[in-house]
């Protein structure tokens, strides 16, 4: 089920919505091409947060990483590493967070800077505070869902 989130947006968009249906996760994805990936890992790590965006990539997305810890990387996937989403020049359409869920809200003022039009937050990852800010500023979200298997099943 998608629904629009009931708070007013501070941005001058309108609220965004919690995106939940396959349908609502398919239209929200035939849209997004560029993707910062917020917590991207190594791939030595061997991790979802290295193999989803690998992933991403493959399916002719363009991923931008933005670790957390990793301060010695400069590039993964063959990218230029940010350490702030604000600091991506260009339009974001959506930031994979992989991120503890309890670690989220350090990143929220991060997040509403580079305005996406979308995050979404991993499997396993669900933070409902923040998603109320996001949705406020008019940013949809998607929570506990796997970027990959949407992309799977999605045939892309």
């Amino acid at each position: 089920m998608d629904r629009s989130a009931p708070q007013q947006a501070g941005s001058g968009r309108a609220p965004g919505r919690i995106v939940e249906s396959d349908a609502g996760i398919a239209a929200l994805l035939e849209g997004v091409h560029r993707v910062a990936v917020l917590g991207i890992k190594p791939l030595w790590t061997g991790e979802p947060a290295y193999y989803v965006p690998a992933y991403a990539q493959r399916a002719g997305l363009e991923v931008i990483p933005v670790p957390v810890y990793y301060p010695e990387m400069t590039s993964v996937l063959g990218q230029p590493v940010y350490r702030r989403l604000a600091d991506i020049p260009g339009p974001i359409d959506l930031v994979d967070v992989f991120r503890r869920s309890e670690d989220i809200p350090p990143h929220v003022d991060d997040i509403l800077a580079a305005s996406p039009r979308v995050v979404w937050m991993q499997s396993g990852i669900r933070n409902d505070a923040a998603a109320a800010r996001l949705l406020a500023a008019g940013i949809d979200v998607v929570q506990d869902r796997c970027l990959l298997e949407e992309l799977q099943r999605l045939g892309r």
